[in-house]
């Protein structure tokens, strides 16, 4: 306690001029209280700015646990009033350092109770800006409203912190909202209220809404001006899937920086173009602009996306080269998910172990990679060394771990981890988590508990149902997937392409033609999808085990482009079955033009000779091949 208490206290006024206030930790721990030491210090008062002592003194509380901060608080506001008019300080004043700090930690609790105290002293109005600031930092975002609509005299910083913890909540329509408001009421916004509003619109697409900012900003001269205004522009067009116009206010600023490319970078990599990304970064470079963290976090991912390895690993010397990594934790998890994601595993785990601190992302990149690669069991010790290192997992991690288990068949530790993921409320917001759960149970065949997690989802989606559809197909209950997915369409949930596979192929098992081509027919005429390889291939094999070659052909005239190998081989098999030679000498002249070493297609061609006692033909098929090996290993 009594180091909280010093550690609070430890902040003397240093004369300076009025000009230049600054506090410095040069207190010595001495055998008098910090109400005391408080009033020697405000000797000081007449040579500093008295405001600065209340402000710039709330920075030291974040280090003071609740039930300390309460007690000095107490004390620091009710036992210094009289200091406060004795030197024409604003009474005031330390309600809003300490609303300030709240608001800066997020600390609601501490928040409410500094409000009940100034409504005891009739402090409100006076107090309503940082108020509703706190509250709106704290998401507590009815409360801040509330008081909003309750203020007298509103004004652009009350509704820009409002509009930035709608936006920052994924409230955007209410963040527009509130930005309409304040615009009907006469106030004009400012570079803040732009930056957040334009932030809004990006989450929500809303391009149109995005577009009218823009002028706005252009009309009143402030485009080119603002560094996080350029950057926000350029970031929301990004977000709305624009990148061309992105490129475009990116080439007409009269001057670019670093976070304005730094955005457009982004925006390349949160639509996966990896390339162009790293094209815009060569970009940034040869115009003289260093990166910067975020920079380099950015292109890291980049080349995540493409696999490109040597790129970045020339990106990790750059950064060991600029230390960035010393005080960087996000940037470091950038590396170790670079690395996992070009499967360099091994080099993922040494950047991970040489990182100064460890936080749940760096783990949990480190853990998906050894998923991705089917390497289970490494990513369940990974998370028992997370764990043991008292790192507390996210939602991002469980997510990770579940489907580790689900490779692993590790059923029992999936159980656990549902039970801590329960405890904690992670499924009533996260859909991604609850599929993750789904995927887990089916794939573990445990698909009764996988239909009661889904049951008790709060909100479902096409892969949550996908993961029941798959683990019915591949535990061989076709009749309940296809139940499944009547269920899924009832609840209101589109399917998707992944769905209509999985659909097809279990009434390619159950012989269920007609409803197959119901069901293939019904993608483009009720739910908009376009039919891929995947659902015409299951299509000619279900027709083509069937028989019936005349719709299996006309499934291939439709395709838009036949020239895929595993159509061919889905119908050569189904020749093979019926015996068809013509069709099968037709489709295995089609698949050998695709490709030449195809394997499959040889060995069923040859079969379907001799079956048919046609040994010539057999053994010619027979020695095609092998002059297609050879002539495969002489290229090499």
């Amino acid at each position: 306690m009594g180091d909280t208490i010093k550690q609070l206290w430890s902040v003397v006024l240093v004369p300076s001029s009025p000009e230049t206030p600054h506090l410095s930790s040069l207190w010595s721990w001495q055998a008098c209280s910090p109400s005391q030491e408080f009033q020697n210090h405000m000797e000081f008062a007449p040579i500093i700015s008295k405001e600065s002592l209340w402000i710039d003194s709330s920075d030291c509380f974040p280090s003071v646990g609740t039930e300390a901060m309460a007690a000095e608080n107490s004390m620091y506001l009710h036992t210094q009033d009289a200091t406060c008019h004795q030197n024409h300080v604003n009474v005031f004043s330390p309600y809003i350092a300490l609303l300030r700090t709240c608001a800066k930690n997020k600390d609601l609790h501490v928040g409410k109770r500094v409000h009940l105290d100034i409504l005891k002293r009739g402090l409100l109005e006076k107090c309503s800006d940082a108020l509703i600031t706190m509250y709106a930092m704290c998401d507590a975002l009815p409360k801040a409203r509330e008081l909003l609509d309750m203020h007298r005299s509103k004004n652009v910083f009350t509704w820009t912190s409002l509009i930035s913890g709608y936006a920052r909540n994924g409230q955007n329509l209410d963040a527009l909202s509130c930005f309409e408001q304040m615009e009907s009421e006469g106030l004009f916004p400012d570079a803040v209220t732009y930056v957040c509003i334009l932030k809004a619109c990006g989450n929500m697409r809303a391009i149109g809404k995005g577009e009218k900012i823009h002028r706005a900003i252009a009309n009143r001269r402030l485009l080119g001006t603002d560094t996080v205004i350029n950057a926000a522009i350029i970031d929301m067009y990004t977000k709305c899937g624009a990148l061309e116009r992105a490129e475009y206010v990116l080439e007409e600023l009269p001057s670019r920086d670093v976070l304005s490319w730094s955005a457009l970078i982004a925006g390349y990599v949160h639509h996966g173009q990896g390339n162009q990304a790293l094209i815009c970064f060569s970009r940034m470079q040869s115009e003289g602009f260093s990166p910067n963290a975020m920079t380099f976090a950015c292109i890291l991912k980049a080349c995540g996306i493409i696999g490109a390895l040597d790129k970045g690993k020339q990106i990790h010397e750059a950064i060991a080269k600029g230390r960035f990594l010393e005080n960087d934790v996000v940037l470091g998890s950038a590396l170790v998910d670079m690395y996992a994601k070009c499967g360099a595993l091994e080099r993922a785990k040494q950047v991970l172990e040489g990182l100064p601190a460890r936080d749940a992302y760096s783990w949990s990149a480190l853990i998906a990679g050894y998923t991705q690669e089917g390497r289970g069991e490494q990513a369940l010790n990974c998370f028992e060394q997370m764990q043991r290192e008292g790192v507390s997992p996210d939602a991002v991690t469980f997510a990770c771990v579940l489907q580790a288990c689900g490779i692993t068949g590790a059923v029992d530790k999936g159980e656990q981890i549902h039970k801590v993921i329960s405890k904690q409320g992670l499924l009533a917001h996260n859909v991604v988590l609850g599929t993750a759960l789904v995927d887990m149970y089916a794939k573990c065949g445990a698909l009764s508990k996988a239909a009661g997690v889904l049951e008790q989802l709060p909100t479902r989606d096409a892969f949550s149902w996908n993961s029941l559809i798959v683990g019915y197909a591949k535990e061989g209950q076709h009749e309940q997937a296809l139940t499944c997915f009547d269920r899924m369409q009832w609840r209101g949930c589109s399917p998707d392409a992944a769905t209509f596979s999985c659909v097809l192929n279990a009434c390619s098992h159950l012989g269920l033609i007609d409803e197959a081509h119901m069901h293939f027919l019904s993608m483009s005429s009720k739910y908009g999808l376009k039919p891929d390889i995947e659902q015409y291939t299951c299509m000619v094999d279900l027709f083509g085990r069937a028989g019936h070659f005349e719709k299996a052909l006309g499934m291939i005239e439709g395709m838009p482009s036949p020239n895929v190998s595993a159509v061919w081989r889905a119908l050569l098999s189904a020749c093979q079955k019926w015996g068809n030679v013509d069709v099968g000498s037709w489709a295995f002249r089609q698949a050998i033009k695709i490709d030449k070493s195809d394997v499959a297609a040889y060995v069923l061609m040859a079969n379907i000779y001799s079956a048919a006692g046609m040994q010539e033909e057999a053994k010619l098929v027979e020695s095609m091949q092998l002059e297609s090996n050879a002539c495969k290993k002489s290229q090499v």
